[in-house]
């Protein structure tokens, strides 16, 4: 059931996902399809979420957008009142402070990856929150995915430092799979959608923005999703008995990378899995300082990286 309203407000607005946004043609939502997109999601009883742009809104944009409950998606060169704020690269990262109480994207490359600890560990001691994502998925090699475990060592340090600090860091990809017990995915297609500045509903925001995306409905029309039971996690036969609950799954990258919407590729699968078997490591370790989340079993130690590779035992 769809939970979630994404509203591109440009053309332009800043990408918070894998997908790359190389439209520099400002092309801004027409207000009065802000206002029925907004309209549409108080009736439907939805949680909106605008995506921003890198420039300021003409007042009237601003004033429709506060007339209803929402949550901002910004870049960091607009970071003012962001409930989410988007950096893009590790120099981009070196200018921002973080603040309490509000959530950051960081986008990267597995190269700024591999070399970022520093950068990274700087950001998540500041930060409410702290979501990495990575560019350039489906180019990791078997040695790459070596250097991805290394570096989530590295970093599961810190965080470990932290802990007993009496800090709470949130760092998708080392403490979200402590704190969960089921699949918590993206949702694209499933309990979110995505407004389009042309009127249209799209899956989620790349299917709008690459050449070889394609609609699921408008304003006029209503929300049409063909095949809507592909993008739940009942009909997605690997995912649905994986337990690697933090990974993206990312309809967008499953579809790119394998052609079906509900099949991820191996690059996803492995990087969830050494996320997985990290985040197992960092639990043992915080629970050598003293009771931690006592009312979590601990995470099964897994001899695979890919659940492809072991599906004769399900």
């Amino acid at each position: 059931m769809i939970q979630y309203l994404v509203i591109l407000l440009d053309d332009t607005s800043v990408s918070f996902c894998h997908y790359v946004n190389e439209r520099k043609e400002r092309r801004l939502m027409p207000l009065d399809t802000l206002k029925a997109g907004i309209l549409y999601g108080m009736k439907e009883n939805l949680n909106i979420q605008f995506v921003y742009p890198d420039y300021e809104l003409p007042e009237e944009y601003g004033k429709v957008i506060e007339s209803t409950d929402h949550s901002k998606i910004k870049p960091a060169s607009m970071a003012e009142e962001a409930d989410v704020v988007v950096i893009n690269g590790l120099a981009e990262a070196g200018g921002v402070t973080g603040r309490d109480g509000t959530a950051y994207v960081l986008r990267l490359t597995k190269e700024e990856m591999f070399a970022g600890r520093g950068a990274i560990t700087s950001m998540l001691e500041n930060a409410g929150r702290l979501n990495i994502v990575l560019t350039d998925v489906n180019t990791f090699t078997d040695d790459d995915f070596k250097k991805y475990g290394q570096a989530l060592d590295e970093l599961s340090e810190d965080v470990e430092r932290m802990y007993t600090e009496g800090k709470t860091p949130q760092l998708n990809i080392l403490t979200d799979r402590m704190m969960l017990d089921k699949m918590n995915n993206c949702g694209a297609g499933d309990t979110t959608v995505t407004l389009a500045p042309d009127g249209h509903f799209y899956v989620c925001p790349a299917f709008y923005l690459c050449a070889d995306g394609y609609a699921v409905g408008s304003l006029d029309g209503g929300l049409d999703i063909k095949n809507a039971q592909l993008y739940r996690l009942d009909h997605a036969p690997l995912c649905r008995r994986c337990d690697a609950y933090q990974c993206r799954r990312c309809v967008w990258l499953n579809r790119k990378t394998t052609l079906e919407v509900n099949t991820p590729s191996h690059e996803q699968c492995v990087m969830a899995h050494i996320e997985r078997n990290a985040a197992c490591g960092l639990l043992t370790k915080i629970r050598t300082h003293g009771t931690f989340m006592p009312d979590r079993v601990e995470i099964k130690e897994i001899d695979y990286l890919d659940p492809f590779d072991v599906k004769e035992k399900w």
